[in-house]
């Protein structure tokens, strides 16, 4: 259905090329997900002065499930070497780091979209939208290297909504292409639901809340799983093989297993149980 190898790495963490930001920009809640509580803005006291993380091969352990899920999709590092040209936010100021914590968010939405732009250029069904696809890239790149005023003043809501046009027509167009009746759970509530063996093939999923559903052996091949709540979610062997717009934080936060067969544009999460 597509070449999703194609997606590019510059669009993925880098995390030896940035400043520990997603550690020091977001915030946090003593939740199943981390273990205390750290406002937006203050560095997360596992985070050492060479912005790598104290406990990082122990997040699990320690309680903060919620950092294994996180990818930043490489705003990380175009904030810390673009945006600020490699400038960190120790020492250089109070007023540089908080326009570094401002500017973060900002780009990590803009690279999102950079992600499910990329991918809809691949999936050759999509071919009627792509001429859009690649404007809207074009100008998404072009905003993500703006300087730090102009990005925390970007309407990023009206932004995302012009992108959201063409991924809607890419969804149209390519589940389209699968044979029989397609499933409409768009928004779906769907949390604890039993899926096992569940035919999804085409499914339009986009949104819908999978939180701890089983989808044990469920065919998705096709399936649109853009902004799928997928957290416990278990894809114990099934197949979304050609699934689209499914991200690796989605991945990271189900649970699945060797057998889970996988899209190229997402890798297999270590945590996983191994069947």
């Amino acid at each position: 259905m597509q070449d999703q190898t194609a997606l590019p790495s510059d669009l993925r963490g880098d995390c030896a090329q940035c400043f520990g930001l997603c550690c020091v920009a977001l915030p946090f809640t003593a939740s199943a997900d981390f273990a205390r509580d750290k406002p937006a803005g203050k560095p997360c006291p596992n985070l050492q002065g060479d912005h790598r993380c104290g406990i990082h091969t122990r997040l699990r352990q320690e309680g903060y499930t919620g950092c294994t899920v996180y990818d930043c999709f490489g705003a990380g590092q175009k904030v810390s070497q673009v945006t600020f040209g490699g400038e960190d936010w120790r020492g250089a100021g109070r007023d540089h780091a908080r326009r570094m914590v401002d500017v973060f968010p900002v780009v990590r939405q803009l690279h999102e979209l950079l992600w499910y732009l990329t991918e809809a250029l691949a999936l050759p069904a999509a071919a009627p939208v792509h001429a859009e696809a690649r404007r809207l890239l074009e100008e998404t790149d072009a905003l993500t290297r703006g300087t730090p005023d102009e990005l925390t003043e970007l309407d990023v809501a009206a932004h995302r909504q012009k992108v959201n046009a063409v991924l809607l027509r890419t969804s149209e167009l390519v589940r389209a292409g699968t044979r029989g009746k397609k499933k409409d759970r768009r928004g779906a509530d769907l949390m604890g639901a039993r899926l096992r063996n569940a035919d999804l093939r085409g499914a339009n999923l986009r949104g819908a809340y999978l939180i701890a559903a089983d989808l044990t052996g469920a065919d998705l091949r096709g399936a649109d799983l853009i902004g799928a709540d997928l957290r416990d979610t278990n894809l114990t062997d099934a197949d979304l093989t050609d699934a689209f717009f499914l991200t690796q934080p989605q991945i990271n936060a189900a649970r699945g297993s060797e057998g889970t067969r996988l899209p190229g544009s997402v890798t297999r999460p270590g945590h996983w149980t191994q069947a």
